[in-house]
């Protein structure tokens, strides 16, 4: 058993498929599937299903693979402790971050850790919360930054910051004369939500009980409607299709002509932000430096979290 073998194990997990594996591996198809069929005849056990254009893994397969990456991290961690003297903020890092959150912070954060660590650009995936885990379960990705809930094994999370929502209208409606909205009034208004499948999504409708009960039970005087990105929404709103609810940092000067942004009645719903790596992920000072972008980036609208402990999960 040698370390290029468990790494085409990973790769054909990954892709899905012997082809795309050997290219992602820089090596031909027959040279990585005589390498697993060894592996597999070593090892007296079948990793992967064969037959259709998508390769499956089998059960024992997943754990053997899990169990693959891991030694893999360590493998890379040796490599590590070998060069001791080597400056973890050299060399690119690669973070994932949520669709709801990457366009708003991210403008931010790079020229703060260009300051911090000008040697360590920033490989970047924009991508839903259940594929931003499994690629940082699978080491695809160093980091990612999500909204809590966040529960995945083997990870530890940092909090960064709480961010208040707030509610969008279009120009010239009622709320716009008010102080606060109050979220039961969510109910007889048409409220615009991003499509099933974001996070960000399910924390409007756990934070205003109402609204979900109208989701749920088609009750209320106005539908409810989807949009596929927060600044589509944002145009749908503006064009009187409706009112919606936002994260404070997603609104910005230019909105001022055409939406109207009023505060929700306190407590206002929010959501924390998290960065969450691996446990065994070894570039520790990476990751503190990534954490203290955050915190000098001035993002706007937002509670940063400065001094807040890591939950391991």
């Amino acid at each position: 058993m040698t370390l290029t073998e468990l790494r085409y194990i990973v790769a054909v997990a990954r892709e899905r498929h012997f082809g795309r594996a050997a290219q992602s591996c820089f090596v031909s198809q027959p040279t990585l599937s005589i390498a697993i069929k060894k592996l597999e005849d070593e090892l007296g056990i079948t990793l992967f299903e064969r037959g259709g254009q998508e390769v499956a893994v089998t059960e024992i397969g997943e754990r053997i693979i899990e169990q693959s990456q891991r030694v893999l991290e360590e493998a890379e961690t040796v490599k590590r402790l070998a060069g001791e003297h080597q400056n973890e903020l050299v060399g690119p890092l690669k973070l994932g971050v949520i669709f709801t959150i990457s366009p708003y912070l991210l403008p931010r954060l790079i020229p703060a850790l260009r300051i911090l660590a000008p040697d360590m650009p920033l490989i970047l995936e924009e991508n839903y919360t259940a594929r931003l885990a499994e690629m940082l379960k699978r080491g695809e990705v160093d980091a990612i930054i999500v909204a809590d809930p966040f529960e995945e094994a083997g990870t530890v999370a940092w909090p960064l910051y709480d961010e208040p929502f707030v509610v969008a209208t279009p120009k010239g409606h009622p709320w716009e004369k008010q102080d606060c909205v109050n979220a039961s009034q969510l109910t007889d208004e048409s409220v615009l939500l991003l499509t099933q499948g974001n996070c960000f999504r399910d924390q409007v409708l756990q934070a205003c009980s109402e609204l979900a009960s109208k989701q749920n039970h088609h009750s209320g005087l106005a539908s409810t409607l989807q949009g596929s990105s927060l600044n589509t929404i944002r145009h749908m709103v503006a064009s009187g299709m409706g009112v919606t609810v936002m994260p404070s940092t997603s609104i910005g000067p230019g909105d001022d002509s055409l939406l109207s942004v009023v505060p929700f009645e306190a407590p206002a719903p929010e959501r924390r932000v998290l960065l969450v790596t691996r446990k065994q992920f070894f570039r520790k000072k990476a990751v503190e430096t990534l954490q203290h972008a955050v915190f000098r980036s001035g993002l706007a609208g937002v509670t940063m979290l400065e001094g807040a402990g890591p939950i391991g999960s």
